[in-house]
């Protein structure tokens, strides 16, 4: 059987260095895999603290999946369609508004690759690097308003319920212009099936509620020590 996965393909290119091949899968598991389960936990977190929100999610990919059965819940992540997602609203904003306070990669850098001017009349010569913080710009009431610290999946939603994305300029979490992530679509199916199912069969709460949660410095945004939650069976009607 032919495999038509990316590595592979990298593979068959007998001249490969296998240097750069290493470099190709450390960049898989830190940018395909790392950020998703890191945002997940932030997630996962957000609703925690947030138990209206957590019930309307509920709420949400229950009303999407009426037609499903609940008897399993392998069966049940396969059964998801695309329509079922697609009417998923809620959650693909309180997930956006998890990566605007707890964005996976908290900390970027750009090099320039000729002399610019940036917006603000600052000049930038070529070869300097330059800097953004995704996590601090998140929480500037100047661009969010003056709520900017609130967790407000709503922010996010027209009049009628829709999503309404915002610049990827303002939210920053999957970069902007011509090097914007490759994967933010992946990234967002992953992270709704995920979330899904985890949400129709389970409710989430903190193991220690008097815990204060924080986060480790690294490239990506981790939960220093991990998430500690419990798990209950959510009643399927």
């Amino acid at each position: 059987i032919k495999k038509e996965d990316i590595l592979t393909r990298f593979l068959e290119v007998t001249d490969t260095d296998p240097k750069y091949l290493r470099d190709i899968i450390l960049n898989f598991i830190i940018a395909g895999k790392d950020t998703t389960a890191a945002s997940l936990s932030w997630f996962i977190y957000m609703l925690c603290k947030h138990p209206d929100v957590q019930e309307k999610v509920a709420a949400e990919v229950k009303e999407a999946t009426k037609s499903m059965e609940v008897k399993d819940v392998a069966e049940f992540a396969a059964g998801l369609s695309e329509e079922a997602l697609g009417k998923m609203h809620y959650i693909h904003a309180a997930i956006t508004e998890t990566l605007r306070l707890y964005p996976a990669v908290p900390v970027d850098a750009k090099v320039c690759l000729a002399d610019d001017t940036l917006p603000d009349g600052f000049s930038a010569r070529k070869g300097d690097m330059i800097a953004y913080q995704p996590y601090a710009m998140g929480r500037m009431k100047f661009i969010w308003g003056d709520n900017a610290e609130e967790f407000r999946p709503e922010r996010w939603l027209d009049k009628n319920g829709m999503f309404q994305p915002e610049s990827p300029f303002k939210f920053t979490a999957f970069q902007a212009g011509p090097r914007i992530c490759l994967g933010k679509e992946f990234a967002y199916r992953q992270m709704k099936i995920f979330s899904a199912v985890l949400l129709r069969c389970f409710v989430f709460k903190l193991s220690d509620e008097n815990r204060t949660v924080t986060y480790r410095t690294m490239i990506n945004l981790h939960i220093d020590g991990g998430l500690h939650v419990r798990a209950f069976h959510r009643c399927q009607t």
